[in-house]
C-alpha cells in the first residue's frame, strides 16, 4: 500500500448502461411473485434471476475445475453483468438480484411513510414497496482480478426464492473463474456485502484471494466489548453475521487504511456513518477515474433526492448524512463517474446538484464494449 493522493476530476470513456436488476438491501423477500412490479428493470432481474438459477448448482464445482467461460470472449454485456472501461481498467458490474418487499414504517427514521411513498410514486414506483439493488463488481486491472463486495451470499438463493445471491452464478456467466480471483476488497461488514465470501454449505468461496477489509470496521465488529454493548436486534445480528462470516475464513484477512492506495490504482477512502468503518473508492487509471461509493445512500430515488433523510440501516445516521453531502458535492462538482451498490442495474451514472439534493443520472446502455 503506498500514499496517494486521490483525485475525483477524471473522466472515463463509459460503455453505457442503464436501468435493471433492481434488488432490496437488508430486507427479506416480502411479496407474492404476482405483486412484482413488471417493471423494464424488472424484468431484466427476472432474466438474470433465471440465467443465474440455470448455473448456481454447478457455480462451486466450475470454479475447482477451472471450467468458467473466458471472459475475454463472454459477450460484452448479459442480463446478469455490464462491462465498460475507466482508462486500461476493465470494470464488470454482476448483479447479485433483486428483492421486492413492503416499505417498513420506518425505513427513513426522519420522514413519515407517507412522504416516502410520495416520493416513490413520483418517480412511476409503487409507493407500497420498495426495490433496492446490490451490484458487487470486478475490476480488471494491472494483471489483477479484483471483487469489490459479494453480495448477499449462495445461501441466500433458494432461501429468497431465487431473488438474490445470484453473484457467483452470473460471475461465472460473465467468464470469471472465482479460485482465479486474486483480491476481495470489503467496503464494510453488512451481510448483502459479506455473505459472498462463503459457497453455500459455508466454505471460503474466493479460495486463492487475499482479503481485505477496512481497519476501523474490523476493529470495531471483532471487538467483544463493543458487540456486549449493542442493541439486541439488527445490531447484534449483523456483530453476529460478521463473525459467522469471517470465522469461516478463519479470520484471515488484511486490514488496509483509509487514504491510501490499497492495490494499484484503487484508493480507500473514509466514508463512515453507515457503519463506523465504511469505505468508499477510487480506481484512477489514466486520465479517468471512477468513485465507488459502496453504501454512501441506500436508492438513489428517496436519498440522493433527499440527502438529508436517514435510512434505517445507517448506524450513525447524522455522521452517514455528513459523509454524503461532502462526497456527493465533491461528486456532482467535479462530474466524477459513480458506481452505486444500491443503484438501479449496471449501476453507473453521474451526479447533478438539485435545489433539494442531487439527482442521479445513469449512462445510457451501451451494447459493447470499445
Amino acid at each position: 500500500m503506498t500514499d496517494r493522493e486521490p483525485k475525483f476530476d477524471r473522466e472515463p470513456k463509459i460503455d453505457q448502461g442503464r436501468d435493471s436488476a433492481l434488488v432490496s438491501a437488508n430486507g427479506r423477500n416480502g411479496r407474492n411473485r404476482e405483486e412484482t412490479l413488471m417493471t423494464d428493470s424488472t424484468r431484466r432481474t427476472i432474466l438474470a434471476g433465471t440465467l443465474a438459477a440455470s448455473t448456481l448448482a454447478g457455480t462451486r464445482a466450475g470454479a475447482e475445475a477451472g471450467a468458467a467461460p473466458d471472459a475475454t470472449r463472454t459477450p460484452a454485456q448479459a442480463p446478469g453483468y455490464y462491462r465498460y472501461r475507466v482508462g486500461e481498467a476493465r470494470v464488470t458490474a454482476v448483479t447479485d438480484g433483486a428483492n421486492t418487499f413492503p416499505l417498513p414504517e420506518r425505513f427513513v427514521l426522519n420522514a413519515d411513510r407517507a412522504a416516502v411513498s410520495a416520493a416513490l410514486v413520483a418517480d412511476f414506483r409503487d409507493g407500497a414497496s420498495l426495490t433496492v439493488p446490490f451490484t458487487p463488481l470486478v475490476i480488471e486491472t494491472g494483471g489483477r482480478r479484483i471483487v469489490i463486495d459479494t453480495g448477499n451470499g449462495e445461501a441466500a438463493f433458494q432461501a429468497s426464492q431465487r431473488a438474490v445471491g445470484q453473484f457467483h452464478a452470473n460471475l461465472r456467466m460473465a467468464g470469471f473463474d472465482r479460485a482465479a480471483i486474486d483480491t476481495v476488497v470489503i467496503s464494510h461488514f453488512h451481510g448483502d456485502h459479506v455473505n459472498g465470501l462463503l459457497t453455500a454449505d459455508g466454505q471460503p468461496a474466493f479460495p486463492n484471494a487475499e482479503i481485505l477489509v477496512p481497519e476501523p470496521e474490523w476493529a470495531y465488529w471483532m471487538d467483544d466489548g463493543a458487540m456486549s454493548r449493542a442493541p439486541a436486534g439488527r445490531l447484534q445480528d449483523g456483530f453476529r453475521n460478521a463473525r459467522r462470516v469471517f470465522d469461516a475464513l478463519a479470520r484471515k484477512v488484511t486490514p488496509y487504511a483509509w487514504d491510501r492506495e490499497i492495490l494499484p490504482g484503487l484508493t480507500a477512502l473514509g466514508a463512515p456513518g453507515h457503519t463506523p468503518g465504511h469505505t468508499a473508492f477510487l480506481l484512477a487509471s489514466g486520465s479517468e477515474s471512477l468513485f465507488v461509493q459502496s453504501d454512501v445512500t441506500n436508492v438513489p430515488v428517496l436519498f440522493a433526492r433527499n440527502p438529508g433523510w436517514h435510512v434505517m440501516y445507517d448506524q450513525d445516521p447524522a455522521m452517514a448524512e455528513a459523509t454524503r453531502r461532502r462526497i456527493y458535492d465533491r461528486i456532482a462538482t467535479e462530474r466524477t463517474l459513480l458506481q452505486g451498490f444500491h443503484y438501479p442495474f449496471p449501476a453507473v451514472g453521474h451526479l447533478e446538484k438539485t435545489a433539494q439534493g442531487y439527482r442521479e443520472v445513469l449512462v445510457p446502455w451501451n451494447p459493447v464494449l470499445r
